[in-house]
């Protein structure tokens, strides 16, 4: 029978580069005040032994615990996965949030947490006790949700909020939605487009109000009337359905979704109509997700940075220590504009 392969320790690591134990667990957990030239050593004698440093024993050596807890809404996530709809918002923050805690000898674990529960509390306390993570990322809606801001800044754990500007503790971070509409808008006015329609998202998330208070800026600014332009969607493809004929039949020349759903709901509406995009109806998306790219035709479509945004957030709490100052300051990152075919100057 083979002989197991004994593993490597920080002990193997620490006789290698001939210093301290303590040294070598300086170096792992990338802790100041130790000297280059110490730290070339230890980090060469990790690569050559392939030293592996465990959580386990990284957490038994320290108060942190090396793990990232991100919250994103069940009901949504599992609805998303289940209909196959092409959305992508958890493999973006998967993307950009793994990448950086691996950068830093972090993990990150995914937990969904109901919106409208009225266990919210009890749920997200046994999953503290259970993880106690050094951080916890919050999506919309949770990243507004005062009860769940409350407990985490109660038991004392680093928050980073996306998509939320409201008061209160953790780092804020926003995709600049306004300023994501306001560029779909201009660039429809740009086209020549004067009666824009925009369906807005769900109330429930702060960031549904930027868009349409950046659609509406970038009208004012081009002097055009928003009068009768603006559907009250929810995300679902359903309430796409609802809104575009009703901006249609006020005379939308084009159209700003506030998500892929309600967009692929308007190209399936100008369809039904025997209506060209972009020749009758130009359209515009927000999240540039698979299934607009892949549209006929593909649309045009604002691109937001998740994973850019979620590795922002990750860094600020991993730095929480030495960045109690951008705590007041909001964190923008910033959206494009991908044109594609599905935007055309209106007909004369």
């Amino acid at each position: 029978m083979a002989r197991r392969k004994q593993a490597v320790t920080i002990k193997h690591v620490a006789a290698d580069a001939g210093v301290s134990l303590q040294t070598v667990s300086r170096v792992i957990n990338k802790e100041p005040n130790v000297r280059p030239e110490m730290m070339a050593r230890v980090q060469e004698s990790i690569a050559k032994l392939g030293y592996v440093p465990s959580i386990a024993a990284q957490r038994m050596s320290g108060s942190r615990s090396y793990l990232i807890m991100a919250l994103n809404d069940r009901e949504r996530t599992i609805e998303g996965w289940k209909s196959r709809e092409g959305t992508d918002w958890v493999d973006q923050m998967l993307l950009g949030g793994m990448l950086t805690c691996a950068e830093h000898g972090y993990r990150l674990i995914v937990e969904l947490v109901d919106t409208h529960s009225d266990h919210i509390e009890r749920e997200l306390s046994a999953a503290i006790a259970a993880l106690q993570p050094d951080g916890v990322l919050l999506t919309p809606p949770h990243s507004a949700n005062p009860e769940i801001i409350a407990l985490l800044d109660a038991a004392g754990i680093e928050m980073a909020r996306i998509g939320s500007l409201t008061p209160g503790p953790g780092f804020r971070l926003t995709m600049g939605d306004d300023l994501a509409a306001a560029m779909a808008t201009r660039h429809l006015i740009e086209l020549g487009h004067t009666r824009i329609g925009f369906i807005a998202g769900s109330l429930e998330y702060e960031l549904s109000g930027w868009r349409v208070d950046g659609w509406r800026a970038a009208m004012n600014e081009a002097g055009l009337s928003t009068e009768g332009m603006l559907g009250q969607g929810d995300f679902s493809i359903e309430s796409g359905r609802i809104c575009a004929p009703q901006l249609i039949d006020a005379g939308a020349t084009a159209i700003i979704a506030s998500n892929d759903q309600m967009a692929m709901a308007t190209l399936e509406v100008a369809r039904a109509r025997r209506l060209s995009v972009p020749g009758d109806l130009s359209i515009v998306s927000f999240d540039d997700t698979p299934v607009v790219r892949f549209a006929h035709p593909p649309l045009t479509a604002i691109e937001q940075p998740i994973a850019a945004v979620t590795a922002r957030a990750v860094e600020l709490i991993i730095g929480a220590r030495s960045c109690r100052a951008a705590l007041d300051t909001p964190v923008v990152v910033t959206p494009s504009l991908t044109v594609r075919e599905s935007t055309a100057p209106p007909r004369s």
